[in-house]
């Protein structure tokens, strides 16, 4: 008892205090961590604070507790965090608000709930893996928790609880671990602070500082920023900062267009001519197939420099959300159809299947919301280099940077994302989208050049460093030279699959052990 006696006391009156706050209460508690800790995220990127919250979680999970309990605890904590993070989630509802407002608390609220869903089933079973070692268990059970809400009805991986440290200099161990290793770091970190609160000093530091070198590493990593060269792809991108409650309405359309037109027609400085321009996603208020005359005045105005820009197609019944390469001579060059869609946002779960039973009105094969395209593509832009296209929600999945088919084309130069973030509103979501693009370029090892409706436009270095931006809300045009892309990362090479694996193996470890020391104290 005596090796024990330095432990005791914090986690004792910790938890003393906590079970004396009753059932609500103790939900109240979960509930407001859960949110500390996604102060984290951007924009207000307190990563510092949100380990310290987690370490405070982890405090709590340490106690007596059944099965069902853990599992509570986790979903209070889940329900906080997202409560949180996913605010933004009632700015489309407010686009019409006499209409959708009254439906944007039942959204938050059932989303929130939805996804705290995968953190009780994480706590739950790190309970089940190791009473004597939850803690250990849980550090790995959440990540996975976590990868498997990407993939789950198309999946939705925003707000990953390793998306906290894209601020820090942690962001670059994302180029050999992914997105979930990361959150395998933050956890980690969290998980050694509260050792040494609680008096577990050996492993507590022995965790601390491998997280201090990981983190000067980092910043090794960030600092180097290589020279542009002069001949390197020049490429204007295009804000013009259309309220998506106004984007398209017939009495502001033709303003927007004459804004991006006008934009486009420009000198550049020094007289340089950009290789490329680029409007951002569904930017046209015309269909590409009554969009010529569009496309005429469009190159008119650039003087025969190739734009590209976001348009919406019909195919038979079907619509699509797409980006059109117009040539210097108003012709289409190249068509990406978006393939990776929202669900409930962009098109309806299993409505295709419904239309089967005479169930039509979700199907998108017969015009109801958006149709899926064949998958990731590179586009060649000629002087303007190669680039692998995202629109939108597609820069949230880490994976699909991995997949495009580049056939006979060389590794991309760059991601190239067109994006709408109208539909995110003024506060956070805007910027929660700018971060995931930022980790999306340190992954890879490839800059990302991203062109939106309201902001934020950028240009982003192959470390993830914001090089150049229009800002939220403002319209503008920037005239970017876009860096070199690095050699391929670690996890451009392989993706997830190593740190899949490595949690597998950690958690199976965990497992073996616990069921050795049962065994052993049964004898």
């Amino acid at each position: 008892m005596s090796a024990q006696g330095g432990r005791l006391p914090a986690r004792a009156s910790v938890t003393a205090w906590f079970d004396a706050r009753g059932p609500w209460g103790r939900r109240a508690v979960l509930g407001l961590l859960g949110g500390v800790c996604a102060t984290g995220l951007a924009p207000v990127s307190l990563w510092p604070l949100a380990m310290l919250a987690w370490a405070a979680v982890f405090a709590l999970l340490a106690r007596d507790g059944g099965f069902a309990a853990q599992f509570g605890t986790g979903w209070a904590v889940g329900t906080g965090y997202f409560l949180v993070a996913l605010n933004w989630i009632v700015e489309p509802f407010l686009v019409d608000v006499a209409r959708h407002g009254w439906m944007a608390p039942f959204a938050l609220i059932g989303l929130a709930g939805g996804l705290a869903l995968f953190w009780g089933a994480a706590f739950w079973g790190a309970a089940r893996v190791s009473r004597a070692h939850r803690i250990a268990a849980l550090v790995v059970l959440l990540p996975l928790a976590e990868a498997l809400r990407g993939w789950v009805f198309t999946g939705f991986p925003w707000a990953l609880i390793g998306h906290a440290l894209i601020s820090s200099p942690f962001a670059q161990a994302a180029a050999y671990v992914g997105p979930h290793g990361l959150s395998f770091v933050m956890l980690a970190i969290s998980a050694g602070i509260w050792l040494l609160i609680t008096g577990r000093f050996a492993r507590g530091a022995v965790i601390l500082v491998l997280a201090a070198l990981l983190y000067g590493g980092g910043l090794q990593r960030q600092a180097p920023l290589a020279e542009v060269p002069p001949a390197a792809p020049l490429l204007r991108l295009v804000q013009p900062n259309a309220p998506q409650h106004l984007k398209w309405d017939p009495a502001h359309m033709r303003t927007f267009y004459q804004r991006m037109r006008g934009f486009s027609a420009l000198a550049g400085e020094d007289g340089a001519v950009p290789d490329l321009v680029i409007w951002p996603e569904t930017a046209l208020p015309v269909l590409l197939g009554n969009a010529a005359p569009t496309f005429a005045d469009m190159v008119e105005a650039t003087g025969g420099v190739p734009i590209l820009t976001g348009i919406q197609r019909f195919d038979g019944p079907r619509l699509f959300n797409s980006a059109v390469l117009i040539d210097g001579a108003g012709d289409v060059q190249a068509l990406y159809d978006k393939h990776h869609l929202v669900p409930f946002g962009e098109y309806i779960p299993f409505g295709d299947a419904l239309a089967r039973i005479g169930i039509g009105a979700f199907a998108a094969q017969e015009g109801h919301g958006y149709s899926a395209g064949p998958g990731p593509r590179v586009l060649d832009f000629g002087a303007a280099g190669r680039g692998l296209m995202l629109i939108c929600y597609e820069a949230v999945f880490a994976r699909d940077m991995r997949s495009a088919p580049y056939g006979d084309l060389a590794r991309p130069d760059y991601l190239l994302q067109l994006t709408n973030d109208a539909w995110f509103g003024n506060l956070s979501g805007p910027y929660q989208h700018l971060a995931q693009a930022r980790l999306r370029a340190i992954e890879q090892g490839l800059p990302m050049v991203r062109v939106a409706n309201t902001g934020v436009t950028a240009l982003i270095g192959p470390r993830g460093r914001v090089l150049a931006q229009i800002p939220l809300g403002a319209a503008g045009y920037r005239d970017v030279r876009v860096p070199a892309p690095l050699p391929p990362t670690f996890y451009a090479r392989f993706g997830d699959i190593p740190a899949y694996v490595l949690l597998i193996m950690m958690l199976t470890g965990l497992s073996v052990y616990a069921v050795f020391r049962r065994s052993t104290d049964r004898d």
